[in-house]
């Protein structure tokens, strides 16, 4: 599975997937949207990591800390060399975002199961309710590091200034200030509609292949972030959508399948930034 990208070890395909269920180097994790979905039927052997639960702090707007990190490695049997399998709904937003939160904590040993439940279900492959339980780990975790993948909204508004590239990750009708909110949700989060001032708009599914929500080809990819819209692997990057999940698959795609070697997740993106006083947004 390279398909001409960057890092191709950091996708992988169900087959493979398949293929090393019982591997005890290999620890798959399921990461919804829709946190009821793992309990309807789940990859056999997977783990489920809830983006709020587990990943957030439940008071500060923020992150789990380092050792909140470690005893969530440790419950879910992750030793420091297992090799972490992310896959999910949504074509692997989530699973993209719960990667992204694990990287921040160093751990990087890790891969996105290629077109996530959608295709593990379209390809009749086993599922089941059952849960597994594995042996504790005794996790060492690095203190998370929010300088290299991350932006606050400050690194953001020195970026826009600055006339750096920007990518909003949203829908077309969030960007241009028709909606606050993706169609179809409550539109509510933030009082002021638009986009960040420079950002060009390449929604994060334009990545994606509609039937079955696997990446699209690197010379795809290409054509989208660098024919259009100018972008190079040289460029400092900021992506962002509403709360961070949809850009996390952005931020997948530039950093590991063309290469980017900096660009970031500003995972506070609308719900903060049309919040603020006295920063720029366009309409």
């Amino acid at each position: 599975m390279t398909q001409g990208y960057v890092h191709p070890e950091k996708l992988v395909s169900t087959e493979w997937v398949a293929a090393r269920l019982n591997d005890p180097h290999v620890r798959i994790v399921e990461s919804n949207e829709d946190i009821l979905l793992y309990s309807r039927g789940h990859v056999p052997g997977a783990v489920h990591i809830d983006w709020v639960a587990d990943l957030n702090d439940p008071i500060e707007r923020n992150y789990l800390t380092r050792e909140q990190f470690e005893r969530l490695m440790s419950k879910n049997g992750i030793a420091n060399d297992t090799r972490v399998i992310f896959y999910g709904d949504k074509n692997n937003w989530w699973a993209c975002y719960a990667l992204w939160i694990f990287e921040l904590f160093g751990h990087t040993n890790s891969a996105v199961m290629d077109g996530g439940r959608v295709k593990w279900e379209q390809e009749g492959r086993s599922m089941t309710k059952e849960v597994p339980e594995y042996p504790a780990t005794k996790y060492v975790a690095q203190e998370r590091n929010d300088t290299t993948n991350r932006a606050f909204r400050d690194d953001v508004l020195k970026h826009a200034l600055a006339g750096l590239p920007l990518v909003d990750v949203r829908s077309p009708g969030e960007y241009t200030g028709k909606l606050y909110h993706m169609e179809g949700y409550p539109q509510e989060g933030a009082l002021r509609a638009g986009h960040i001032k420079g950002a060009v708009n390449v929604p994060w599914a334009r990545a994606a292949n509609p039937a079955d929500g696997t990446f699209k080809s690197a010379d795809d990819l290409r054509a989208i972030y660098e024919a259009e819209q100018g972008l190079k692997p040289t460029d400092s990057v900021v992506a962002y959508c509403r709360i961070g999940e949809r850009s996390s698959h952005t931020w997948f795609v530039l950093k590991y399948l063309l290469g980017y070697e900096n660009v970031r997740n500003y995972d506070g993106s609308w719900t903060e930034w049309g919040n603020l006083v006295g920063v720029p947004i366009e309409r």
